[in-house]
């Protein structure tokens, strides 16, 4: 279990700039960086134990997280 932030900056820093640009010409891709950052954040609170979540409950929120980096993902590559 990390406590370290995973923004999308840091997941993929090559695409620091790209994802920036992106969310500023594409809406659909903004609402759904918006989305990631705001699961990214309720995962962050859980491992740092700010809220308490069930594990279960943290780990649904760790996949809802990896599967919007999967589509944030293939917005970039695309």
């Amino acid at each position: 279990m990390s406590h370290t932030p995973h923004g999308l900056a840091e997941e993929f820093p090559a695409q620091a700039l790209k994802i920036s640009a992106m969310k500023e010409k594409d809406a659909h891709f903004a609402n759904l960086v918006d989305e990631y950052n705001a699961v990214n954040k309720l995962v962050h609170r859980a491992e740092s134990r700010l809220d308490l979540l069930t594990e279960e409950e943290e780990e649904q929120l760790r996949k809802k997280r990896a599967a919007i980096k999967d589509h944030v993902w293939q917005h970039i590559k695309g």
